[in-house]
């Protein structure tokens, strides 16, 4: 057989694993080795090759080989608590920032158990152990589950074309990943547990600084925002994917809809009641990550501000562009158009200042393809019972706004902070389903395919993590876009996008890691999502436009 690996081919005789293959190349590597992509498909470095194909590398350095990193230390966690507290429950609730947010289900755990657990994973990691990945029969997984009483991989059961059942295994612990992870512990070498709420956090590092663990960044709104909506999916029973999936089975999935959205017709009329009620309030900025919603929500949000009296007035940051010749660029050479220092500052807040004082403006126009901007008579004046509504990535940061005081701006962040658990160690990432619903809407309103949506995803990640995220609790409220029957729906569009990509493109193994996501889901019929819907700004025919 024939390996490539960067610019040479290898030449092997028989099956080998790829750490057996590259193994002078993973040693020698700076930065340590993780997993690998064979044939453009995510594989740990135990992965028995037998066929020719390419191998890359992926090191805990990268974004995807620190995802890697973290659902291994998940797993490590498991297996540690497992055995310091085997009659307690645990469950792994979401991230904040660069940890993991752990809520006890039946006792408060203490600063000192916490260190306890602590140590019994940095024990595992120490001792390096091999973790196995292991096949059942469907009969043999059935009988392994209802004698070890678990949860975590009993989802592959729902399926049956599943004949095989996958669980991972190290020591006597066994558990379930839905992605790939280490094929060692002793890789996962910084981390650590702090207490936090009623539960602890699990710290790792980042990407860019495998070695170090950044400082705890306070998340409360968000924490609260993601708290409150765990607590009304638990009330509602489809805190789980096999419970949601019950509840398509059963016929009830119209009434949990209706629920989820009734729950943001209630956030937003809260929100416009509250600026209402605020008299110094003159201006509303909405700011979030890709794909959160805005567009929906600020229309939305409109129609409960237009209840009580108030007249909303957009304005579009993006006509404040300065000239192309003096927007900034980027370490490539090529224009930022995400840095602050390319929307034209002073005009922006002269004119918000004019436009508050009752005068009139003249508004610019900018031209993208000439990249100047252009003034065409259009004027624009506030009455009374007008109040501006400005949407942009940079809305939170008070630098865009400066010359506005604080007491009259009303900040709103906005993101589909999702709260779908696929079991106990297993929770759905927030970025995933914000790239579900991109993938979906810009097949239907863009014309690009998944493939090409997947390959710039990393590149609007980078861009939210520079101009967004920092600011999101600056917010003076945190709206929650994600609905919890939502994945069921975007999935009868975009599996069939996703199963396009085939695995001689590079974008193969992400487009296999969300199918491998997917299959688990119900899929729910979009006729029984509501014409006012968030999620109609991504499946389409609903009663806004975009």
């Amino acid at each position: 057989m024939k390996i490539k690996y960067q610019d040479k081919i290898i030449n092997i005789e028989k099956p080998m694993k790829i750490s057996e293959i590259l193994k002078d190349e993973i040693n020698n590597k700076k930065d340590e080795i993780i997993a690998a992509i064979f044939n453009n498909n995510y594989a740990n470095l135990e992965y028995l090759v037998e066929e020719d194909g390419e191998i890359q590398l992926i090191s805990i350095n990268t974004k995807e080989g620190m995802k890697i990193y973290s659902r291994t230390l998940t797993y490590i966690l498991g297996k540690a608590f497992d055995k310091k507290f085997p009659d307690k429950k645990m469950e792994v609730n979401y991230h904040l920032s660069n940890s993991m947010f752990c809520e006890m289900k039946n006792f408060n755990i203490t600063t000192a158990q916490i260190k306890e657990l602590e140590k019994e994973m940095k024990e595992i990691v120490k001792k390096d152990l091999p973790i196995f990945q292991i096949i059942m029969t469907r009969k043999e997984a059935e009988q392994f589950f209802e004698e070890h009483r678990m949860s975590s991989g009993r989802l592959q059961l729902d399926l049956e074309e599943n004949q095989k059942i996958y669980m991972y295994k190290c020591e006597d612990f066994y558990s379930y990943c839905y992605g790939t992870m280490a094929d060692r512990t002793g890789i996962i070498k910084v981390f650590d547990l702090v207490k936090y709420n009623d539960g602890f956090l699990v710290r790792y590092p980042s990407s860019k600084n495998p070695k170090e663990l950044l400082e705890v960044v306070e998340s409360k709104k968000i924490a609260w925002a993601m708290d409150e909506y765990e607590d009304i999916h638990r009330i509602l029973n489809v805190d789980r994917v096999y419970k949601l999936n019950q509840a398509v089975k059963e016929g009830r999935i119209k009434d949990i809809i209706m629920l989820a959205e009734a729950l943001h017709e209630k956030k937003i009329a809260n929100i416009a009641d509250n600026i209402a009620k605020n008299k110094n309030i003159k201006i509303i900025l909405i700011a979030g990550p890709s794909s959160s919603g805005k567009t929906t929500f600020a229309q939305r949000l409109g129609i409960q501000l237009r209840l009580n009296m108030l007249k909303p007035v957009t304005i579009s940051v993006d006509n404040y562009f300065v000239e192309r010749v003096d927007n900034p660029k980027d370490e490539n050479g090529d224009y930022d158009f995400e840095n602050i220092e390319a929307i034209d500052l002073k005009l922006f807040n002269s004119h918000l200042q004019k436009l508050l004082n009752g005068e009139e403006i003249e508004m610019p126009e900018f031209d993208f393809k000439l990249g100047i901007k252009k003034y065409t008579g259009k004027k624009l004046k506030l009455n009374k019972d007008e109040i501006l509504v400005i949407e942009g990535i940079h809305c939170l940061n008070d630098r865009l706004t400066s010359a506005i005081p604080l007491e009259q701006k009303y900040k709103i962040y906005i993101s589909a902070l999702t709260v779908l658990n696929l079991d106990r160690l297993n929770r759905i990432s927030t970025t995933d389903t914000r790239l579900l619903r991109r993938i979906v809407r810009d097949y239907q309103f863009r014309g690009y395919s998944a493939k090409e949506t997947i390959r710039t995803w990393n590149k609007v990640n980078l861009g939210e993590q520079k101009n967004i995220f920092p600011f999101q609790e600056q917010a003076n409220f945190i709206f929650n876009t994600s609905l919890i029957y939502e994945i069921g729906a975007l999935k009868p569009i975009v599996m069939n996008l996703l199963e396009e990509i085939t695995n001689k493109d590079k974008e193969y193994a992400e487009a296999q890691r969300l199918i491998n996501m997917l299959k688990y889901f119900e899929p729910i019929d979009k006729k029984y999502v509501p014409t006012n819907s968030l999620l109609k700004e991504f499946l389409g025919g609903g009663d806004f436009k975009y």
